[in-house]
């Protein structure tokens, strides 16, 4: 607790200044009365004191909570407590996703006199198709990445619990890029398809003559992955002779190579991931118990693609910019409409599977629902949309039809935006944007 005189001045700035990541301080009211510089670099913002956080960091003429999010200020507020909340603010780069920890200050009467807010920046995940890693803006995709965010700095070993296809992989590089080991080696170990003995020698290596076959002594990727993280993927398919040894080295960081005698030490941070259920494999005896609650210390579950429906537009954009050849082709509004209606049972990477089939079918760099896989179309009259395109429309800009769409149907639910909003299959805060920039 940190208690202040009625009135800021040098001490607060002092403090701010102290911080090296963006800082403001601000009133009960949400007005902010003072920022550090790197609040300034940050937002590019020339004059933000006397405004209010939601204008700078949102441009909303409301706060937040009003606009379908979670305002850690108001949360603050009601506890009395400390509040992180991950949002998407617009900063001088455009939105992107920030931890923001919002600290109450009591003044000699233990009341909150003010409300440090500190911007966390959160790196390997991006907003917008022009980033690299994790991309997003659902609620989903943003609850996910608030428990890395969460999970990151500290050394807890982490367990991605996802379907095939919700980029793991990527989940696991991005807990690792935010961590302090950032800068060290990142190790993937693939489980399955391996077996026992081949997957001791790839874990642990092993020496000389120690099988046959080894003509040399061999570094294993535990060796490898000192100092960084060991991200072992699909950790379900771990064959349960091995399971014991896999145990022994998390709770000792101790080890031997395959043929050696004696002990090696590992230095890494443990994240593993799976598709499978391990605790029904714990209950059918195929996964040990003890392992399992060592890597499970800190579970964060992948949200499936058809949990993410809001973002399957950006994610269209960037798969296809990531897909060699295909950076200036576009995905029509009828093929986005047919995306939209199948289930995606091989989530993301399904995604991307049906967008490089598309590419090559497309002459036009243009993605119509003809190049999409029958599976996907069918039950949608294909025919009818051509045949529309044919008539005669008057022509509107697609903004103009978005905007007109969203004034009928805001009537239809009677100023609902909980409602619409969950009818849309985006978030109050999308929904809040699109409204406020109706003509």
């Amino acid at each position: 607790m940190t208690t202040l005189t009625p009135a800021p001045g040098a001490e607060l700035s002092s403090m701010l200044e102290a911080l090296t990541e963006p800082a403001a301080l601000l009133s009960p009211d949400y007005r902010i009365l003072a920022v550090n510089h790197a609040y300034l670099r940050y937002y590019g913002h020339q004059a933000p004191v006397g405004g209010r956080c939601y204008e700078i960091s949102h441009g909303y003429s409301a706060p937040c909570d009003q606009a379908g999010e979670l305002c850690p200020l108001k949360g603050c507020q009601q506890s009395g407590s400390r509040q992180r909340v991950l949002h998407l603010h617009n900063t001088r780069h455009g939105e992107e996703h920030v931890d923001v920890e919002m600290i109450p200050v009591f003044n000699a009467q233990q009341r909150a006199e003010y409300y440090l807010e500190i911007i966390h920046l959160v790196r390997g995940a991006c907003a917008d198709a022009q980033g690299e890693g994790l991309v997003g803006r659902s609620a989903a995709f943003n609850q996910m990445l608030s428990m890395i965010q969460r999970a990151a700095p500290s050394e807890i070993s982490v367990l991605l619990q996802g379907e095939s296809g919700t980029g793991k992989e990527l989940v696991a590089r991005a807990v690792h890029e935010s961590s302090p080991r950032a800068n060290q080696p990142f190790v993937t170990v693939e489980c399955s398809g391996l077996s026992e003995n081949l997957f001791e020698s790839e874990l642990f290596g092993h020496e000389r003559g120690a099988f046959t076959g080894a003509v040399s002594r061999k570094s294993g990727l535990v060796s490898a992955a000192h100092g960084g993280t060991l991200f072992l993927d699909e950790i379900g398919e771990v064959p349960l002779g091995l399971q014991v040894k896999l145990l022994r080295l998390i709770e000792t960081g101790n080890y031997r190579t395959v043929g050696g005698l004696e002990l090696q030490h590992a230095d890494f941070r443990l994240v593993c991931a799976t598709h499978r259920d391990l605790e029904a494999m714990v209950e059918q005896g195929a996964f040990r118990q003890d392992l399992y609650y060592r890597i499970s210390t800190f579970p964060i579950g992948l949200p499936r693609l058809a949990e993410r429906w809001e973002d399957l537009p950006l994610l269209c954009e960037v798969l296809l910019k990531r897909i060699p050849g295909a950076g200036q082709v576009q995905v029509t509004e009828p093929a986005l409409a047919a995306l939209r209606g199948y289930a995606f049972p091989g989530n993301i990477r399904e995604l991307r599977n049906l967008l490089e089939r598309a590419v090559l079918l497309t002459d036009d760099q243009r993605i119509r629902p003809q190049h999409l896989p029958p599976r996907l179309t069918e039950g949608a009259s294909v025919v009818s949309v051509q045949a529309e395109a044919t008539t005669p429309l008057p022509v509107m800009t697609l903004v103009e039809q978005e905007q007109h769409y969203l004034r009928q149907l805001h009537q239809q639910f009677d100023g609902d935006n909980r409602a619409l909003a969950a009818r849309l299959g985006i978030s109050e805060r999308t929904l809040y944007r699109k409204l406020s920039q109706l003509a």
